[in-house]
């Protein structure tokens, strides 16, 4: 293995797997540490850990990091989300300067943009489709919400080491230009590098070859296949024939819209936090539900907007309803397979993670692109696409169903 990948969620994990394996790498992503070794060009571990306690989150992605340099890698990336989702205890920082520690680099590049999804870096400030990160809905979100767009402002609380900044107009001088400004950094430092363009990416991965470590979105990966000799891609993958679902859990404002334009013309089972937690709706409810409507792939959403949710963590408590839901959606998954389904779309970083923990899944092949930070991919016998909140036009679910079926 050259390239070891440490994801914090796992559609953020796809999303990774998804730019490797385009950009020519033969990529094996995973959920959670492996057991066995492998022999891919790229291994991506999907950790849960973006809104744990921060010390478990430092924990999980160290043993990740130990599994990897095991297989030979020779380069740690550690993904996190391209809107930087992230409180002021973590886990953003504490992982990268726990990791850089572990490896022994001094200077690490943080830089979340990916402009193919509108996410651009510009005089250290976060920018989602031209708004500032702290008006563009994130900061609303329910668990990490964003209400400064300064990277800079809101690394430091989170890290032990320094916060430096390389500017766009250094970005745009081309690869040497980043690769000194990065060898000039003396004290130990976490570096906010700009990014607007594909292209700076591209560069910014060329001034990394050689780096133990790199954090970032999945964007900045973008230019770090062409720093190895490469055999790989994606390879002989195929959709599966069969019964499809979806399940989102997310509240951004992409899903709510991908949810009700699905829902015109599909069976769509609204979950409200009310009924969750007054028991009035269970797993079984559901499933049964979505079974009954399985030849008109139902969709069953939890997706709704911020007032709404704010509502429910006021009576509930947020960490409360959030674990229950998760929980809910999880089971749905479980008696959705063995009900027959054989594709299914989740929606929502925790959402997709709690589906796949609670499918047992293990390893999953990565195949094509669904959208911009979103391969197909296939666990065994079954089809699935994990989908970050965010990502993906109204049509999504369409698309995706379709790309995870026999072509």
């Amino acid at each position: 293995m050259l390239l070891g990948c440490i994801g914090d969620d796992f559609t953020g994990a796809s999303d990774l797997a998804n730019t490797l394996a385009k950009d020519g790498m033969q990529v094996a992503l995973f959920s959670g540490i492996p057991d066995e070794p492998s022999n891919a060009e790229a291994g991506v571990v999907a950790l849960k850990s973006r809104t744990i306690a921060p010390d478990e989150a430092v924990a999980q992605s160290l043993a990740a990091l130990e599994w990897l340099l095991a297989q030979g890698c020779t380069q740690i990336f550690f993904k996190y989300c391209s809107t930087f989702d992230s409180t002021a205890h973590g886990n953003i920082g504490p992982v990268a300067d726990a990791l850089a520690d572990r490896l022994g680099e001094n200077a690490v590049i943080v830089c979340p943009a990916f402009p193919a999804t509108g996410r651009t870096v510009y005089q250290g400030h976060l920018f989602v489709n031209g708004q500032p990160l702290h008006e563009s809905g994130m900061e609303n979100h329910p668990l990490t919400p964003m209400t400064d767009p300064d990277l800079r402002r809101w690394l430091k609380p989170q890290a032990k080491r320094d916060v430096a900044h390389i500017p766009a107009e250094i970005v745009m001088q081309g690869a040497s230009a980043i690769e000194q400004a990065l060898s000039a950094v003396t004290a130990p430092s976490l570096v906010v590098v700009d990014a607007i363009t594909d292209v700076n990416l591209l560069d910014i991965g060329k001034a990394a070859k050689g780096r133990k470590l790199i954090t970032g979105g999945s964007g900045v990966a973008l230019g770090l296949p062409a720093n190895f000799k490469l055999t790989g891609g994606v390879k002989d993958w195929s959709g599966i024939a069969g019964a499809g679902a979806i399940l989102s859990g997310s509240c951004s404002a992409a899903t709510r819209g991908q949810v009700q334009a699905y829902a015109k013309n599909h069976p769509a089972f609204e979950i409200t936090a009310d009924s969750v937690m007054q028991n009035e709706v269970t797993a079984e409810t559901i499933a049964n539900w979505m079974l009954k409507n399985i030849a008109a792939t139902p969709l069953a959403y939890s997706s709704t907007d911020p007032d709404t949710v704010a509502a429910a963590q006021a009576r509930y408590g947020g960490d409360t309803v959030a674990t229950t839901i998760e929980t809910l959606f999880a089971a749905i998954a479980q008696l959705l397979i063995a009900g027959g389904v054989k594709r299914l779309v989740t929606a929502g970083g925790e959402t997709s993670g709690a589906v796949v923990e609670g499918l047992g899944i293990k390893a999953m092949q990565v195949g094509p692109e669904i959208a911009a930070g979103v391969p197909a991919m296939r666990a065994g016998d079954l089809a699935i696409a994990l989908k970050s909140g965010n990502f993906g036009e109204v049509d999504f679910f369409e698309t995706a169903l379709r790309t995870l079926d026999v072509s």
